[in-house]
């Protein structure tokens, strides 16, 4: 009797011990963080329940977000619009003589060169750059200030400036080469580098097509476009979803638009879960749901269902969320909640698991050995 009365004195008096230092993660504990230093603020972890009604407050933040960040890129197509480095392919027919100054030079006795500056497809060659101030320099017009104007008032400019010289003179003037606009494309394309701005619109679209596609490690749902400071982020399969036609993002010279891979996109399931791993989401969607189930599951040995937490941490603060996966809408809600990249799904152990875990890592054989002092005939 005395030994069988030892026996749970050590057994309570152990478990009694280990409660405050049972291992895993306390998010019953951590609601807020001790002040590190004098004069900052006090942190605080906000534990929210994960429901059918927060589940809702999510989807309806994230179709704010989508719309806020595309209503800023989707314009109307505008003319192109000439600017310093672009060079003009200027025809003033009857006049070969006026372009002839750009053609380079025909060696004696080649094959044309008599006739080179009389042919008005041989003046294709010719081009007239505009200057870093903006102006083009052409005879008899002068210097004409073109940046800022489009083609078609371009060419009305420097059809009133000759008409002062040349009677009724049949101008043809387009663009022979687009070097003033450009994006850049970056990350998971076949071929990143600069795509030139044409008379084209470009487009979201227009710009990937350019540059050979997104290749199959690159995550369509994360196209960051940065612009003048801000970034933007683009999710092209939600987009599709929604019925919003991609190519009526428009992008603007400067526009670096890069496509992160779907190694960047990873949601991390750990605690107690058959299989703990790094999961990538598919076209930028993952539920909680999803994410247990490819982990295997809440370990029915040692998890604790009504402990799954998602940690997740935003520019200013970490979020935690939790689920009790023993509520009867559980599946539903957690197939409802979406993960975001970088998510860290948490199962916590059971208070049983978690003490003998501590045990067994103190004193090595302290819990058999209770058990069997306590069990009856020993």
């Amino acid at each position: 009797m005395v030994r069988r009365r030892t026996g749970f004195i050590l057994l309570a008096s152990v478990l009694s011990a280990c409660t405050a230092m049972a291992p895993g993660i306390q998010f019953g504990k951590a609601q807020t963080k001790p002040v590190a230093e004098a004069g900052d603020e006090q942190l605080k972890t906000e534990i929210r329940a994960i429901t059918p009604k927060l589940v809702r407050e999510e989807r309806t933040l994230r179709e704010q977000q989508v719309t806020e960040n595309i209503s800023a890129l989707m314009r109307p197509a505008k003319p192109y619009i000439i600017e310093p480095g672009d060079v003009l392919q200027i025809v003033v027919w009857d006049h070969p003589e006026l372009s002839a100054s750009m053609l380079p030079a025909a060696p004696m006795g080649a094959a044309g060169g008599a006739g080179a500056a009389a042919s008005p497809m041989a003046q294709a060659q010719s081009g007239f750059e505009v200057d870093q101030t903006g102006v083009l320099e052409f005879p008899y017009a002068g210097k004409l200030f073109v940046a800022g104007l489009t083609p078609e008032q371009a060419h009305a400019q420097l059809t009133a400036k000759l008409a002062r010289y040349l009677r009724n003179p049949k101008v043809s003037l387009r663009m022979l080469s687009y070097r003033s606009k450009r994006v850049y494309l970056d990350g998971e394309v076949k071929f990143p580098g600069v795509q030139a701005i044409n008379d084209i619109p470009m487009t979201l679209t227009e710009a990937l097509n350019r540059a050979g596609g997104v290749l199959p490690t690159g995550d369509q749902s994360r196209i960051a476009i940065s612009r003048d400071g801000k970034t933007y982020q683009i999710n092209l399969p939600l987009l599709v979803q929604r019925g919003v036609n991609p190519s009526a993002i428009m992008l603007t010279s400067g526009d670096v638009v890069r496509v992160l891979s779907r190694e960047e996109s990873k949601i991390f399931v750990s605690g107690e879960v058959t299989a703990p791993r790094a999961l990538i989401m598919r076209n930028g969607r993952l539920t909680l749901n999803e994410a247990l189930g490819e982990a295997g599951g809440i370990s029915p040995v040692s998890g604790d269902a009504r402990q799954v937490y998602v940690v997740r941490r935003n520019s200013s603060e970490s979020l935690v969320y939790q689920l009790d996966a023993n509520a009867p809408d559980a599946l539903a809600v957690a197939e409802g909640f979406e993960l975001n990249p970088k998510d860290v799904v948490y199962v916590a152990a059971t208070p049983l698991t978690n003490w003998n875990r501590t045990i067994s890592a103190l004193i090595p054989g302290a819990l058999p050995t209770a058990v069997i002092a306590t069990t009856p005939g020993r």
